[in-house]
């Protein structure tokens, strides 16, 4: 694929990285250390983002946050592995064009 055309299509994952990135920031501290799950339920959103995109990555934050409730067992819940990773992540955790891992 084109590596300016795969920049435009990684725009709308990475201003949905920054929203997450600025709740992570602003209000998810005022919670404290309360998600039942590890990692908590806004890294799980911002890595389901970045590995998966803004529409499977956002269903599967949703879906985490419909599992995270008082009567949940918790414990550890990793964002499901691609087998193939077509673009990696820069250092500030923005998605760029170019091969990924695996």
């Amino acid at each position: 694929m084109n590596r300016f055309l795969a920049t435009i299509l990684l725009v709308p994952r990475n201003i949905a990285f920054l929203l997450l990135r600025g709740y992570r920031a602003v209000i998810s501290p005022l919670y404290g250390d309360v998600c039942r799950y590890y990692p908590s339920c806004s890294h799980y959103a911002l890595t389901a983002v970045q590995d998966r995109g803004v529409i499977v990555g956002g269903a599967l934050a949703v879906r985490r946050l419909v599992r995270c409730h008082p009567w949940a067992e918790g414990g550890i819940d990793d964002v499901p592995l691609k087998r193939v990773q077509r673009y990696r992540v820069n250092a500030f955790g923005f998605v760029v064009a170019g091969q990924g891992k695996g």
